[in-house]
């Protein structure tokens, strides 16, 4: 790719709902209405986003190189501080997903500063939009630079006001808002307007544009997993649309992924609410005195828990919640394990269920 390319605001002026694309859209709508209403079955939204924004973070995070086990991930939620440096970075992008997420729920938009603020979480830094130029984007095998984005302070940050406009101005385009998506996915890459980070923000973005104009309620949706087992493709098509202006094949693939992870992520959810609906009746015939809505959602929401996690949400003495779990482990619910100085207990069906996820 010259380093003269220019990369125009959005849209572009081609046909982009080709006869193929509305085809795969009616797919992708249909999987994304299930989606939602099968997320709906779960008693409490925020053990969706916890325990589906660690299986995303892991992903995300490995499409750049950024490896880390289920094993040191369920750890780092016990103890952040004592975390290894692969688990904190994965860590850190749940927290961006939130910061996310709690701005478009309070204001319904996507702002550039919003971005900022993601991709600050994301890599612990004030760094912001690129100030110097010299950013190139290069084969790593072979070091060949294969896209050099815009390097002027003043055009990045004209592009991404442009960019703002077209994800909240609806009338800057009268396409169906999955087309839109995959449009803004290109443009932020492209554009790629910090020094780091821009990979795992933009897949954020994703998520939050599908939130923010009602596909879905809340941020469980997530492309990482489809652009890992697809990754030499997801770089190709973006390069694509750049060279030759493939629009249809770039937002061809973007469907194929959102039809993808929702099936997977249907099953997924579905599995987890038979699971708890399992535990909720063992623990009412079993341990009747010590059931509760909250402690369920606990057992849910952490993959693995520990004494403390319990006292703050059922407000409960360290020595209740220890009573408590140590009954659970009796009754084969949990597994009891030691970390550093102190215990932790694992749901370990739950835990199967997030590491052997529904196949693509």
């Amino acid at each position: 790719m010259p380093e003269t390319f220019i990369l125009p605001p959005l849209p572009p002026k081609v046909n982009l709902e080709t006869h193929a694309v509305l085809k795969r859209l009616i797919e992708a709508h249909r999987h994304l209405a299930e989606l939602k209403g099968v997320a709906a079955t779960i008693p409490n939204e925020d053990i969706l986003i916890q325990t589906l924004a660690l299986q995303e973070a892991k992903d995300s995070s490995e499409v750049e190189n950024i490896v880390t086990t289920h094993d040191e991930l369920f750890k780092a939620d016990l103890e952040s501080t004592q975390a290894a440096g692969s688990a904190k970075e994965v860590a850190r992008y749940v927290a961006a997903v939130r910061v996310g997420f709690n701005a478009v729920r309070q204001t319904g938009l996507i702002t550039v500063n919003q971005l900022i603020a993601i991709q600050q979480t994301l890599e612990n830094n004030n760094a912001g939009i690129r100030k110097l130029p010299g950013t190139t984007l290069r084969n790593l095998a072979t070091n060949e630079v294969i896209y050099t984005p815009p390097q002027s302070h003043a055009e990045i940050i004209a592009l991404m006001s442009d960019l703002e406009s077209f994800i909240n101005d609806p009338s800057c385009a009268q396409i169906d808002p999955l087309v839109k998506m995959a449009l803004i996915h290109y443009q932020f890459e492209s554009i790629h307007p910090f020094y780091d980070g821009n990979g795992r923000t933009g897949r954020i973005l994703n998520i939050l544009y599908l939130v923010a104009n009602g596909l879905l309620n809340l941020p469980i949706l997530y492309l990482s997993r489809y652009i890992i087992h697809h990754k030499a493709e997801y770089y190709h098509k973006l390069q694509a649309v750049r060279t030759s202006g493939a629009w249809e094949e770039w937002i061809l693939f973007i469907l194929d992924g959102v039809i993808a992870t929702s099936v997977q992520t249907i099953r997924l959810v579905a599995e987890m609410r038979t699971l708890m609906l399992s535990y909720k009746h063992r623990i009412r015939q079993e341990l009747p005195r010590i059931y509760s809505q909250d402690l369920l959602n606990n057992l849910f929401r952490h993959p693995y828990t520990k004494i403390e996690f319990l006292q703050n949400d059922l407000k409960v003495s360290r020595a209740t919640a220890a009573r408590y779990l140590d009954q659970l482990v009796a009754a084969g619910l949990l597994t009891k394990r030691r970390h550093s100085r102190s215990n932790y207990y694992v749901n370990t069906a739950l835990v199967t269920l997030l590491v052997e996820l529904p196949p693509l």
